[in-house]
């Protein structure tokens, strides 16, 4: 089976559009105020218009209120939730659809065994290069070959490009690789060649 597909950070309905047409996963919208990849809820509404139901829509923030979860969710209308800070598994679950959880691989990570345990709701993790604190986005790879088994799926982010997602691939084997600023040209503006190369490299059997 191949491995599954996230492009992240989407901000213009035309590149999720194009993204979706390459035969993607998931793409990932981010309500993050202070994020350069930040979309307001009122440009959502195109950006869900541009991707096939087929395809997962995914809405991530950090450490949001509930209501402008909710606020999202009408807009967005996403069929994946994803969550970058300290929110409680509980609050993560009460909106009524699966979610992700990211954990931060850089800097002082912590027990990432003891972490997971905290998120008993989890659809999957989502294991990214930044240090705790910090947005995802960034481009920082940590170290694959450090990786910690763990319970559910795992989505590798963190400093992918298109040449070395089949590194990561071949040496975490993950449900999915996840990547933002390895296939853009501006941050939230992607790039054509980059997201062909990046799907080519993720899977060679495809092509």
């Amino acid at each position: 089976m191949s491995v599954r597909i996230k492009f992240c950070g989407f901000t213009r309905a035309e590149d999720a559009a194009l993204a979706a047409s390459l035969g993607i996963d998931a793409i990932g919208v981010v309500h993050v105020p202070g994020s350069k990849r930040h979309v307001p809820l009122e440009a959502m509404p195109a950006i869900r218009a541009a991707v096939p139901a087929n395809i997962d829509l995914v809405a991530l923030f950090v450490n949001p209120d509930a209501d402008t979860v909710q606020a999202v969710i009408t807009a967005l209308q996403p069929s994946l939730l994803q969550f970058h800070g300290d929110e409680a598994d509980a609050f993560c679950a009460g909106f009524g659809l699966p979610f992700i959880k990211a954990m931060a691989m850089g800097g002082d990570a912590g027990d990432i065994h003891q972490r997971q345990k905290d998120y008993p709701s989890a659809q999957a993790f989502v294991l990214d290069g930044h240090a705790p604190g910090q947005l995802g986005g960034q481009g920082e790879a940590f170290t694959w070959t450090k990786l910690p088994a763990l319970d559910k799926p795992i989505y590798l982010a963190g400093g992918l490009t298109p040449e070395n997602v089949a590194e990561a691939i071949a040496t975490v084997k993950p449900y999915a690789v996840d990547v933002s600023s390895g296939i853009e040209s501006a941050p939230g503006v992607k790039d054509e060649r980059k997201m062909r190369d990046f799907i080519r490299a993720a899977r060679p059997d495809a092509r």
